[in-house]
């Protein structure tokens, strides 16, 4: 696949997706939204792929949208912002959420916006020492969407989300870290080194035990205790069929490393 806006490749059993728009803190256009759509499309199909590493190009993760693409002059008529939500954004924090397969983020450097949103969609978010968190919604007057007004409260708890919604301030990966918004903070010059290495872990576990750990964990948040433990049984159900329970029971009592193979 050739892209302008991103890089996206496989290797090891790991898919890099990079927003690559450099020079504008890789915001979205309508043209970055298509490729990523391709990407997470091959990352969802493709069977060689058992973990996604998302992160950005340059000294940014990602300022959000790019309000170049969507603005209008004072004359002409106000856009429909939902309509841009309802056709790029949504679709893309379900694709990360409920996608079957780890996802990690590597926030290199400001994640504003719907940056910012993105980042919390993914299920284990690394985070470079310099990097920062800015709900910038509240400036231009709109909410924080993405999954931003989801995903923010029950990482943070209310006061917290409130907080950073309504006034906009800078949060520190430092402090993201400490607030328990993020995985790890680590220095700039390993974030990719440290990324990659677990990702590679990852991409040697049991894939589909793995998703489901995620998909119940994200239904945890909504259900109540009975359903939820009716999801945890039909859950062991299935997985007690797959080749990775097998080979994880036949490993643990043969006193070896198991070879996983995502099935």
């Amino acid at each position: 696949m050739n892209f302008e806006t991103i890089e996206y490749g496989v290797e090891a059993g790991v898919a890099l997706l990079m927003l690559n728009r450099p020079k504008t803190l890789n915001s979205f256009n309508t043209q970055m939204h298509e490729e990523v759509r391709q990407a997470m499309k091959d990352v969802r199909t493709n069977k060689a792929v058992r973990c996604l590493v998302i992160t950005g190009a340059g000294k940014g993760f990602c300022a959000g949208q790019d309000l170049n693409d969507r603005s209008v002059a004072a004359t002409e008529e106000a856009p429909d912002l939902g309509e841009s939500v309802e056709r790029n954004y949504n679709p893309l924090i379900r694709s990360i959420m409920t996608l079957e397969k780890p996802v990690i983020c590597a926030v290199n450097g400001v994640a504003a916006g719907a940056g910012s949103s993105i980042a919390l969609a993914c299920d284990i978010v690394l985070a470079a020492r310099s990097a920062s968190f800015i709900q910038a919604f509240c400036k231009i007057g709109v909410i924080p969407d993405s999954g931003g007004t989801w995903n923010l409260p029950r990482t943070l708890g209310l006061p917290r989300a409130k907080g950073l919604a309504l006034l906009g301030d800078k949060l520190s990966a430092e402090k993201a870290e400490s607030w328990g918004m993020i995985w790890q903070c680590v220095d700039d010059e390993s974030l990719m080194e440290e990324t990659l290495t677990l990702a590679k872990h990852l991409a040697t576990q049991p894939t589909k035990g793995l998703g489901t750990i995620k998909k119940l964990l994200n239904a945890s948040y909504s259900n109540p205790l009975h359903q939820q433990l009716e999801l945890e049984k039909e859950a062991m159900r299935m997985l007690g069929q797959t080749a990775d329970y097998r080979e994880g029971v036949s490993a643990f009592f043969e006193k070896r490393k198991p070879e996983f193979i995502g099935e």
